[in-house]
Formats: C-alpha cells, sequence, structure tokens
C-alpha cells in the first residue's frame, strides 16, 4: 500500500471538511442490469451469488478511491482490497466471513464457498482480526426486499473508511433482470462520481 501525501492531496480540504462531521458518510442505492450473468448461473447451475460477489469486488478493485483508507492519522491506498461479507444461517442468524481476493474467479469461489461451510457449522457473528482489517470492502445481500434505500449501523474507529455494499432481491422488468445495489462510503475519500466508476464498472461486468 501506498500512503497519500495529503499536502499535495487534490482532495485535501474535501477530507477535512467531511471528517468533521458526525456521519460523514455518502450512500447512493441504484438498479443495476444484471440480466447477462443471471441467465448464465441459471443455464448452467451455478451460483448467481458467487459470481456478482465477485464481479463486485472486482468492479471495486479498478477504482482507485474505493481502495482508500484512514489508518491512524494518514490515508494510505491499498494495492488490492479483499472481501468480507455476511452468510446467513438456517436459523435465521448470520455470520462473518473474509475472502481474499483473487482475479481467477474459480481460486476466489473455492475460497468463498470454504468460508461459507464454516458459517453453517459455527455460531456466532464469527468476529476475528480479519474483520478488524482495513484492507476490505464489506458486504451483504438482503434477498428479500428489492430495497430502494439502505441505513447502516454507524462504524467506530478506523473502520469508519470502509465501505459497504448492499445487494437486494432481483426483480424483472420489461425481459431485464435488474438488482438494486447500494454502496456507502467516506465523504472524505469518495464522491459520487467515484461510485458511478464503481457501479458503471460493475454493471458492464455483469453483461459482459
Amino acid at each position: 500500500m501506498k500512503k497519500i501525501d495529503t499536502e499535495n492531496w487534490n482532495r485535501t480540504e474535501h477530507f477535512e471538511f467531511f471528517s468533521k462531521m458526525k456521519s460523514p458518510y455518502l450512500g447512493i442505492t441504484a438498479n443495476i442490469k444484471c440480466t447477462r450473468t443471471y441467465r448464465q448461473c441459471k443455464e448452467n447451475g451455478t451460483s448467481f451469488f458467487a459470481r456478482y460477489f465477485y464481479l463486485s469486488m472486482l468492479a471495486a478493485n479498478r477504482v482507485p478511491e474505493l481502495r482508500q483508507r484512514i489508518i491512524g492519522n494518514d490515508i494510505y491506498e491499498f494495492e488490492k482490497i479483499n472481501a468480507g461479507t455476511t452468510i446467513a444461517r438456517e436459523d435465521g442468524t448470520f455470520g462473518f466471513i473474509w475472502v481474499g481476493f483473487d482475479e481467477d474467479f474459480n481460486t476466489f469461489n473455492e475460497r468463498l464457498q470454504q468460508e461459507i461451510r464454516e458459517v453453517q457449522h459455527s455460531t456466532g457473528l464469527r468476529l476475528n482480526n480479519d474483520d478488524l482489517e482495513a484492507d476490505l470492502i464489506r458486504h451483504t445481500t438482503i434477498p428479500w426486499v428489492s430495497f430502494t434505500s439502505l441505513l447502516h449501523p454507524t462504524d467506530f474507529g478506523e473502520q469508519n473508511a470502509v465501505p459497504k455494499i448492499s445487494f437486494g432481491k432481483i426483480f424483472e422488468n420489461h425481459g431485464d433482470w435488474w438488482m438494486p445495489v447500494n454502496i456507502e462510503a467516506h465523504h472524505g475519500l469518495v464522491d459520487g462520481i467515484h461510485i458511478a466508476r464503481y457501479f458503471h464498472h460493475f454493471e458492464k461486468l455483469l453483461n459482459a
């Protein structure tokens, strides 16, 4: 990772301005077309969740601002960020997982499936040191609701700069399939244009 030179950073004033706020987060929700990937997964009998989770990470890693984190009193940009998400259990609870990101889908999916199996054979949140690291993006899926907005609990400590991405229930409209996606990030690091770039990359990958 590289340290941002805030003395010569074009966002220094932006960062200082938003960091003074009690809730310095920017959140945007959009419906993202996922027709091609959804249909391919249905035809091949593969996991749609695994595929869109992987593509979300691929898209996020293409936006430098989503790889920037506040660590102590400094700002760093990671070369690569990893994946965190929640996995539901049959008893109605969920557990956290951490998956080291790899641009090879099969490698990423093997790691993901291993984590999913471990959640199903455990209880509680599965908090560990990986959940406290900064080089990740947190994800969650709410497959029961095609939401139009979302409110997250407020983070603590250095975690306030870790973006959150949430996926909702997919729906069909005029022959295409759409998925509501919400992203929330620290506004001192991320603007609307950067979130739009993530949405652009994600939708393009989902329909390639």
